[in-house]
């Protein structure tokens, strides 16, 4: 009996496309994804990837063509087919914004009643409308968005935003931000036992290499009498592990903290005597 191959179906191009394929590169899992290709088998884990275009993704998974996507959360929510939601996955970070010509004021959502404005998600926008009580002309345009107010086409846009500078480039300016996106993992609601239990062995890879992301491993000296105060501010996953020096009366310490609580208490580890403080990536964290 052969074995179950999960088909994962991933953006072909574009920076959704390079963190996904990133992502599942640090899981350990090997392919060859060469230019132009549009299916590709790993050597090493029960899957098939399949290189669409990002909207189509969502079509593929409902169909039970592909069993698991990857999409950007504003395409899933957009096209609103029937998948499952399985994971946020924190990257391709991005937000569906309002945008004005940067000469016009904008005092809140009621300034568009009656307003016509372009975007490439209807949806999304109309819901926002709504929610406001707001009655205006939704124009669906499939590109180049930012150019309509310009060209007489509508009076506002709404589309995606990353760092503004298309918007200020188009004589825009960003001034509500309707919806946040994310990358997302979505599947297809009825799939088999058997490609369900390797979607858990693929979450198991994505958690442990996410969890050693926001973690460092940090190793520094002290004297041993300051080991229970430093101890308090680097915890560790149970305790720090604790070894002798050479130099009689020093200890070294071990331990993992999540960055963010690493920098927010560097000062109090070296009041408390941590020296020679080492800071080292983890390339995974298993529990």
């Amino acid at each position: 009996m052969s074995q179950a191959v999960l088909r994962i179906a991933v953006q072909k191009s574009g920076r959704l496309s390079e963190d996904s394929l990133n992502l599942f590169k640090e899981c350990g899992i090997k392919f060859d994804n060469g230019a132009g290709k549009l299916k590709a088998t790993s050597s090493n884990f029960p899957a098939e990837f399949l290189f669409l275009r990002d909207d189509d993704i969502p079509g593929y998974v409902e169909d039970g063509v592909a069993d698991i996507g990857i999409v950007g959360e504003n395409v899933h929510v957009e096209v609103c087919k029937k998948v499952s939601e399985v994971k946020k996955l924190g990257f391709s970070k991005c937000r569906l914004s309002i945008a004005v010509p940067r000469g016009e004021a904008y005092n809140g959502v009621q300034d568009l009643e009656g307003k016509s404005i372009a975007t490439s998600y209807p949806v999304i926008l109309g819901n926002f409308l709504n929610s406001h009580g707001v009655k205006a002309h939704i124009h669906e345009i499939s590109g180049s968005v930012e150019i309509a107010p310009s060209i007489g086409l509508a009076d506002a846009v709404c589309d995606i935003v990353s760092s503004g500078g298309t918007l200020l480039s188009n004589g825009l300016k960003e001034v509500d931000v309707i919806f946040r996106s994310e990358a997302v993992m979505i599947g297809y609601p009825d799939m088999p036992a058997e490609k369900q239990n390797i979607v858990e062995q693929l979450l198991f890879r994505i958690d442990s290499v996410q969890r050693a992301k926001n973690n460092k491993y940090v190793v520094l000296n002290t004297k041993t009498e300051n080991i229970p105060a430093i101890a308090k501010l680097l915890p560790g996953m149970k305790a720090p592990s604790v070894f002798p020096l050479a130099e009689a009366g020093w200890s070294s310490m071990h331990s993992v903290i999540n960055e963010n609580d690493f920098w927010q208490n560097i000062e109090k580890l070296r009041e408390a005597g941590a020296e020679g403080i080492l800071v080292i990536p983890i390339e995974k964290m298993i529990f």
